[in-house]
């Protein structure tokens, strides 16, 4: 249990960290959003791809709120190893912003001003959400885990272009990025309906999970153990 806390957290914590520290980068190369959005983009889809890799057999690789909540919904893992995967999850996600943060020399904790609210962004992010959790939901139902390292970065990487919020898509890196007064940050105030709205979609993408490929007996979301089973 303590190992496969510690490696929620770490990937969660690195996940921000790529997150956070690109878009700082970013900003510091050039002043033209189009490529910080870019830049900040393929950081992100690269230590994703390499954290559940990496982490995946330990703790199947969550690093998300939204993705345990389903988990826990269909009784995949246990109530109390549910409840304190989100808890060290949050806390990596703080820990990752800090760590970011400190690294371009600003204040580890510096709370955005970056509004992003709305309908339409909220909906961007139910969108990103559903499209992650059905991914990841098939992925396991059809015995094809060892392809999340790659499908699960490519859809969060294509939805920073074409959803309206850029796709957060999880409740940790929302909070961790609300501590940031940066090009990726969002303002305090508009992280509980963001939470709100990657819920509605992690509902949804559970939905259609169950729609396409129904089942019969619960499964447990550990994508990326056949890549090592088959190095």
């Amino acid at each position: 249990m303590v190992r496969r806390l510690f490696a929620e957290y770490l990937g969660t914590a690195m996940l921000v960290a790529a997150v956070v520290g690109s878009g700082i980068m970013g900003s510091a190369l050039t002043g033209d959003a189009a490529v910080i959005l870019i830049l900040n983009m393929m950081s992100t889809v690269l230590a994703l791809g390499v954290l559940i890799w990496m982490l995946g057999p330990i703790s199947g690789a969550h690093f998300n709120p939204a993705v345990t909540t389903v988990t826990l919904v269909k009784r995949e893992v246990r109530v109390l190893e549910g409840l304190s995967y989100i808890v060290v999850q949050i806390l990596g996600g703080l820990c990752g912003v800090a760590l970011a943060n400190v690294m371009f020399d600003l204040p580890a904790f510096d709370p955005s001003t970056n509004v992003r609210s709305g309908l339409p962004i909220w909906l961007g992010e139910v969108v990103a959400t559903a499209g992650l959790i059905a991914i990841i939901g098939i992925l396991t139902r059809t015995g094809r885990g060892h392809l999340g390292p790659l499908l699960v970065p490519a859809w969060i990487g294509a939805a920073y272009f074409f959803t309206s919020s850029t796709s957060f898509a999880n409740p940790a890196v929302t909070i961790g990025r609300s501590m940031t007064d940066t090009f990726t940050g969002i303002a305090p105030s508009d992280v509980l309906p963001f939470i709100a709205f990657q819920l509605i979609g992690a509902a949804i993408g559970s939905l259609l999970t169950d729609l396409l490929y129904p089942r019969t007996n619960p499964e447990p979301l550990d994508l990326p153990q056949p890549v090592h089973e088959r190095s």
